[in-house]
This record gives structure tokens, C-alpha cells and sequence, in this order.
């Protein structure tokens, strides 16, 4: 098994008048494990994380990297940081809107493709001519899989993770004060556009960045119940989780980064157009009805899809829609006790989109 970090250019897929790159993380397998048939799993983190959360062993009470996990079973992984993200190129917010991020996506994904059906992807690694092509996404890295499959049909199957096709909207423990995000319509920021429902005092509290917990510990973050699944985690794991949700809660204001611990599996900064408008209701609609592959609707029993059963009505052109709801498990699933067991769901999807595949 080996790690090849690339740096992609996909300035003219981009289109935004600069140039732009995509960073990625390809975990191969040994040529001797390799899947049949072989399968490309390309894989897009959330808002405020990196690639690093498929590809480092996050903490936890579990162990293990995703990227690994596949990998050691046969997969070909592939962690994408969308541009805006992590190490790919970082642009002013107004110009990643969903057309663009999707594009340097889809270019940078391509390029991998052409080069493991050229056999130039590594030294001693076999050519990938035809392979099961799985996309997977976590929370934004959901929304944006669905973006990408319903406008390029670039999968034979698509795991969403987090993320409501239908009215994505963050969780909080029964009898704390809801959080109320604005809704946005797409490709558009906060502060050019109007909120298309307003609260005002609870956007304006949303907007500021949400209260981490008091010095004393008496008050829990608001968000914490419903990223992380804290009954399973140590003190010092509930110490991690505080400061991941520090880093998330700063990503739109880059003033408020420094001295920021910014952790390998996080990113202090967003497409900002996809960040702000991705919790409307009906965001991806026309992209999601228009996906034909087969679709695992995959989340924790704590997190954001509010109707889960409604999942389906959504993808009105597949013919396969799975749910898995993960016990033990939050909206942010690498992190869980429960990961492997999330995991395996994955692989066991992917081999039913490999029979319809073939079928």
C-alpha cells in the first residue's frame, strides 16, 4: 500500500479567470490485493475539513484511516480537497460557486482516471482501464457528489454521507435552543444576497460564529452533540472535539483564524458560494433528480438529514436508493467508534453498484 500526494491544474476546467489547482491524495493498494473488479472510490470532505479526514487516523475511539481501510481491501482511494480547500488553490468565495467547484473536481478526478488507464500513475502499479468508479462525500463533500454525478454522470454509484438531498439542517440535543442557519439561494454569499427566510436574531448569532462552551465547562458547545458522539469519547478526546469546532466555526471569517489550530484532517477555509448556500432546502434538487446510478444515503443516528426516510423522493431517476443509519455514531462518522462498521456498509454498496453495473 502507498500515499502519492498530487497537485493537479485545472485552470481552464475552473473558469474563473486565475489559475487553480486541485490537491490529492491517492492510496493505492498492492497490485496483488487489487479489487475484481477494480474499484476507484474518489472521496470529498465537508466544509471546514480537508482531505486528511479520509486519509489521517482521526482520533477517536477507534483506529485506522478510511483511505487505508479501502485500500487494504483493494480499493484504489482517492481524496479530493475541493478547490477552496485544504491544499488545492484558494480563490475569493464569489468565484466557487457550485459550477466551478464541481468543474475542478471533475478535472482533477479525470486526470487521475487517464493516468491509471495509462498505467503512469505510479512505478510497478498495473494499468486501470475500466474500473467501478464510486463517488463518496461527507456533509458539503455530499452535497457536491451529488452536484458533480447529476450534471458529468461521472460515477457508477454515489454514497452521500451526511447530507440531505432534500433540507440538510445541523442537530442539537433535545431541549437545547435550535440552531437556525439562512437559507440562501445558490451560488451566492450572505453578504450580497438575502436570507430567503429570516430570523433575524438567530442568522445574526449564526452569522457571528455560535458560542464554544464557557471556561468552566458547565455550557456544551451547541453543535458538539451533533458532530461528535461524546458518549463514547475520553477527556481528552471531548478537549479534540471542542477544538476541531473551533476551527469549523471560523471558516467564513478569516479574521478570526489566527492562533486557530488548524488540525491535518481540517481546512480554515470553504468554496464559500457552496458553503453558504448548501443548508437551503432543495439546493441540490435538480442535480439529485437527475442522478440514474445507485445511491446509498449513508449518516449517524445523530445528524442532518431531519426526514431520513424522505431520502428517496429525491433521486427520482435512480432505481436504487439505500439508507444506513450508523448507531453510536454523529454527523462527523470518522470520528466514531463505530467507523468501520460505516465503512463496510460503503464497501458492501459499492459491490451491489458493481452488479448493476454489470447488469
Amino acid at each position: 500500500m502507498q500515499a502519492i500526494d498530487l497537485q493537479i491544474d485545472v485552470t481552464d476546467a475552473a473558469g474563473i479567470g486565475e489559475p487553480a489547482h486541485v490537491a490529492i491524495t491517492v492510496t493505492l493498494p498492492d497490485p496483488a490485493d487489487l479489487a475484481t473488479p477494480p474499484v476507484v472510490c474518489f472521496a470529498k470532505p465537508g466544509g471546514g475539513y480537508s482531505r486528511g479526514y479520509f486519509t489521517v487516523d482521526l482520533p477517536g475511539p477507534a483506529r485506522g484511516a478510511q483511505a487505508d481501510w479501502h485500500a487494504q481491501r483493494g480499493w484504489i482511494f482517492v481524496s479530493v480537497d475541493h478547490l477552496g480547500v485544504g491544499e488545492s488553490s484558494i480563490h475569493a468565495a464569489a468565484k466557487l460557486d457550485y459550477t466551478a467547484t464541481a468543474a475542478g473536481s471533475m478535472a482533477a478526478e479525470a486526470e487521475i482516471l487517464r493516468r491509471l488507464a495509462e498505467g503512469t500513475l505510479a512505478p510497478g502499479f498495473p494499468a486501470i482501464a475500466d474500473p467501478l468508479k464510486i463517488g463518496i462525500g461527507q456533509s458539503m463533500g455530499g452535497c457536491m457528489t451529488i452536484i458533480q454525478q447529476g450534471r458529468y454522470h461521472c460515477y457508477d454509484g454515489i454514497g452521500v454521507l451526511g447530507y440531505s438531498a432534500i433540507h440538510t439542517h445541523p442537530p442539537v440535543r433535545p431541549g437545547t435552543r435550535p440552531i437556525v442557519a439562512p437559507w440562501l439561494p445558490r451560488d451566492t454569499l450572505l453578504r450580497d444576497t438575502p436570507p430567503v427566510i429570516v430570523n433575524r436574531a438567530a442568522v445574526q448569532a449564526y452569522v457571528a460564529g455560535l458560542p464554544a462552551a464557557t471556561a468552566s465547562g458547565s455550557a456544551e458547545h451547541p453543535m458538539l452533540w451533533g458532530f461528535h458522539y461524546t458518549d463514547d469519547y475520553d477527556d481528552a478526546m471531548n478537549a479534540a472535539a471542542l477544538i476541531d469546532l473551533a476551527r469549523f466555526f471560523n471558516i467564513h471569517a478569516p479574521e478570526k483564524q489566527v492562533g486557530v489550530e488548524c488540525q491535518p484532517w481540517g481546512s480554515l477555509t470553504t468554496p464559500g458560494a457552496v458553503a453558504q448556500s448548501s443548508l437551503t432546502p432543495g439546493t441540490v434538487a435538480p442535480e439529485a433528480a437527475a442522478v440514474t446510478v445507485p445511491v446509498l444515503v449513508g449518516m449517524g443516528e445523530r445528524d442532518t438529514t431531519a426526514d431520513v426516510m424522505g431520502e428517496p423522493r429525491a433521486y427520482r431517476s435512480s432505481s436504487s436508493i439505500d439508507i444506513f443509519v450508523c448507531p453510536r455514531m454523529s454527523h462527523m462518522h470518522n470520528f466514531a467508534g463505530t467507523r468501520v462498521l460505516f465503512w463496510e456498509r460503503i464497501e458492501s454498496f459499492a459491490n451491489w453498484a458493481g452488479r448493476v453495473k454489470a447488469a
